[in-house]
C-alpha cells in the first residue's frame, strides 16, 4: 500500500486553498503520557519535556474519513533522534513504546514518514524522500485525500508524491498521528483545511466566516436543524 518517489518533487498550490477551515486538534485524552500539549485549543505537542526513553505519540481529536483533509505540522529546529514520524493510523494503533521504535506504520493499523525520509506500514519501509535535515526547522503538510485513497506529504509548496494508497479500503476511522523518540521536541498543528463536500456546505462555511459564536446564530432566521448544522462547523 506504499508508493513513494525518491527525489522526485514538483511544485503544486497548496492543497484545498478553496476549502474551508477544520476544527480539529491534538487530543488531550487520547496521547502518551509523554506528551504535553500547549497553545491555543491544544495545537502545540511537545514530547518527552525532560528526558526520552522511549516513543510517545498523539492522535488528531476526530477522525478523516469522507471527503479530502489537509493540514501542515510545524517542526522545531530539534530534529534529531531515532524517529519522528507523522502520519494517520486507527484507534488501534498504539501511540506508546517503553523503546525507539518507528511506531507509525509499525503495523497495519498506521501508516507513516519519518524524518529520516522513510515510508512505514505494516512492519515494511521503504525510501521516499530525503532525510531531513537535523536542527533545523521545518513545516509538512499531509493531503489525504479519501475518495481516492492516498495520502500525499508537501514540504513547503512541493508535493513529495502520493506516499499511500488504498486507504479508502479501510473499514475503521482514520486519525492524524504524530509522535517521536526525541526529547523535547516539538510539533504545532498549523493550517487544517477540508475540501466542500456540497453547495449546502459551502454555504455554511460562509455563514461562519461571519457568525463567529454560538449564540449568534441563535439569532439567525432560519429553522432549529438549519442552526445545528452550522454550529456543527463552529469550534468547541
Amino acid at each position: 500500500m506504499t508508493k513513494g518517489l525518491l527525489d522526485n518533487a514538483y511544485a503544486h498550490p497548496v492543497p484545498l486553498r478553496e476549502g474551508c477551515p477544520e476544527n480539529w486538534t491534538w487530543n488531550k485524552r487520547d496521547k502518551s503520557d509523554e506528551v504535553r500539549l500547549y497553545g491555543p485549543r491544544h495545537h502545540i505537542a511537545h514530547f518527552h519535556p525532560n528526558w526520552s526513553n522511549g516513543t510517545a505519540g498523539v492522535r488528531g481529536s476526530q477522525p478523516l474519513n469522507g471527503g479530502n483533509h489537509y493540514w501542515e505540522i510545524h517542526i522545531s529546529q530539534r530534529i534529531f533522534g531515532t524517529s519522528m514520524m507523522f502520519g494517520i493510523g486507527t484507534k488501534k494503533a498504539r501511540l506508546h513504546a517503553d523503546a525507539f521504535v518507528n511506531l507509525l506504520g509499525e503495523d497495519n493499523q498506521s501508516w507513516g514518514l519519518s524524518h529520516k525520509g522513510l515510508l512505514w506500514h505494516s512492519g515494511k519501509w521503504r525510501q521516499y524522500t530525503k532525510a531531513f535535515r537535523e536542527n533545523e526547522s521545518t513545516t509538512l503538510g499531509v493531503l489525504f485525500d479519501w475518495h481516492q485513497g492516498t495520502l500525499t506529504y508537501f514540504r513547503g509548496s512541493i508535493s513529495l508524491g502520493i506516499a499511500f494508497t488504498g486507504l479508502n479500503r479501510v473499514q475503521e476511522e482514520l486519525y492524524p498521528i504524530v509522535c517521536s523518540t526525541a526529547a523535547k521536541t516539538e510539533m504545532t498543528l498549523g493550517v487544517t483545511l477540508r475540501g466542500f463536500h456540497n453547495l449546502q456546505d459551502r454555504c455554511r462555511a460562509m455563514i461562519t466566516r461571519y457568525v463567529h459564536e454560538k449564540e449568534e446564530v441563535e439569532q439567525l432566521p432560519l429553522p432549529s436543524k438549519m442552526k445545528y448544522y452550522i454550529k456543527e462547523a463552529m469550534p468547541l
